[in-house]
């Protein structure tokens, strides 16, 4: 998993920072609920991105977070600090279906 940098959104404006969205996923630092991920996907099939989540609620596992992007789609997902933050690493992990054509960029507002 390669951990992407995450690019603040500054009042004058932010460039796209994307990258390939790495075979084995990718991983994000969470700040509060101010960081979001870009997920492009150049390919003609529908793709799931997967975020993980770690807490549990009365014992039981809260669920993984999956979002569909379709086929030639972006979608910016928000990263949750208390929901989707791994508690042996401080970073939140993300995993998608399929990689070739996906480009991902890590923002902050």
């Amino acid at each position: 998993m390669a951990t992407l940098s995450v690019a603040a959104i500054a009042a004058a404006g932010t460039l796209n920072a994307t990258t390939s969205a790495a075979g084995g996923g990718d991983k994000v630092k969470p700040d509060g609920d101010r960081v979001f991920v870009e997920v492009t996907n150049g390919g003609g099939a529908p793709i799931n991105v997967t975020v993980a989540s770690y807490p549990t609620v009365r014992g039981q596992a809260v669920a993984d977070r999956v979002v569909a992007v379709a086929a030639s789609a972006t979608k910016k997902i928000p990263i949750f600090a208390d929901l989707n933050t791994n508690p042996s690493d401080g970073l939140a992990a993300i995993t998608y279906s399929a990689v070739t054509s996906v480009t991902v960029g890590a923002y902050r507002v």
